[in-house]
């Protein structure tokens, strides 16, 4: 259709996924400022788009009032009633393709997420690097008539921290590193002795703020703040707005390929990350970071990484691959990015 002025962009999850809109979304209302995008997604992801220009976001509850087919035949009335003129599915799963069907006659772009190419890879019949979650976004905007460049990223500038987040974090001059050790699978995770070296060594001479989620991981990374200076445990403290804020001003995130990593390059921050049975590959690196801020496992020791996309199935003796990464290995590459 020609230049549609109302996009409906899709993607409701996951936290990582969802992040990697973010500088997708930018790059496109930068060189598009006048074409609205309402973005539909879940309501605890509303703070990542508080920065983009002629962005609205539309919170979306599928486990409530949008539940089931009924739901979601509800949902598409009440989105037709925004006046959209063309639907940008960055999701493609069989809830948004439901609501496909709701939105016939709209123009409606899905996706193209490559199965068969990373099926191709994880099976080791073509390792090579894959388009990436970012581009194959961008090419849904392209295909609705819209040639979307991320080369020249912009983000947006550091936020000044409020006086309650300045306490907790602490107002001396330290070079700031956040570090998220968790991932959703245990394989994608960096073994939790050597990350307590790597922590130990860095809070040394700079401040560490540490990252993570439920009540387990908070009771691991209190012990890591108690038994080091210079670390300050976040994790179970803050809301999603303040996080962003306090990782806006870090000068580095060590994550795993997690969540974290692409909410910290969404802002622009240096990302560096370490690699277990997964790979960058597959198209899930953070945005705008340089190929060696990738930390990989062994290949030679392990060949059949990466053993899955999501880090969700390997074969045995392939729980801990990324322990074949030195921890000097890790400190040195903060140190010299820093």
């Amino acid at each position: 259709m020609p230049n549609p002025k109302h996009i409906l962009v899709i993607r409701l999850s996951a936290m990582g996924d969802v992040a990697m809109t973010v500088p997708v979304l930018r790059a496109f209302s930068t060189q598009y400022p006048n074409v609205k995008l309402t973005i539909l997604t879940r309501e605890f992801f509303a703070s990542f788009f508080r920065d983009l220009e002629n962005v609205t976001v539309f919170p979306v509850d599928l486990k409530g009032k949008y539940k089931g087919i009924f739901g979601l035949y509800k949902l598409s009335k009440e989105l037709k009633n925004l006046d959209i003129d063309a639907v940008a599915d960055l999701h493609n799963v069989l809830r948004t393709n439901i609501l496909k069907c709701f939105f016939f006659g709209k123009y409606f772009v899905q996706i193209d997420k490559g199965r068969a190419e990373k099926k191709a890879l994880v099976s080791g019949q073509n390792f090579q690097q894959l388009k990436t979650t970012h581009e194959r976004y961008a090419d849904v905007f392209r295909k609705l008539g819209f040639p979307l460049d991320l080369s020249n990223p912009s983000f947006p500038k550091r936020v000044a921290l409020n006086s309650e987040l300045q306490k907790i974090i602490g107002a001396d001059t330290k070079k700031r590193i956040g570090i998220a050790p968790f991932a959703a699978h245990d394989s994608k995770m960096y073994p939790l002795d050597l990350m307590e070296q790597v922590i130990e060594t860095l809070s040394k001479t700079h401040k560490i703020l540490l990252f993570g989620g439920g009540k387990k991981e908070v009771d691991i990374l209190n012990s890591y703040q108690n038994k080091y200076e210079n670390v300050i445990n976040l994790a179970g403290k803050l809301s999603l707005n303040e996080e962003l804020d306090v990782i806006s001003n870090l000068d580095i995130m060590l994550s795993m390929d997690s969540g974290n990593a692409h909410m910290a390059a969404m802002l622009g921050v240096k990302v560096i990350t370490i690699w277990g049975v997964t790979h960058p590959f597959a198209g899930f690196a953070p945005f705008n970071q340089p190929e060696d801020f990738a930390l990989l496992s062994d290949r030679e020791q392990f060949p059949l990484i990466p053993t899955s996309i999501y880090g969700n199935k390997f074969p045995e003796g392939y729980e801990e691959t990324s322990r074949s990464i030195p921890l000097e290995v890790v400190v040195d590459k903060i140190n010299s990015v820093l």
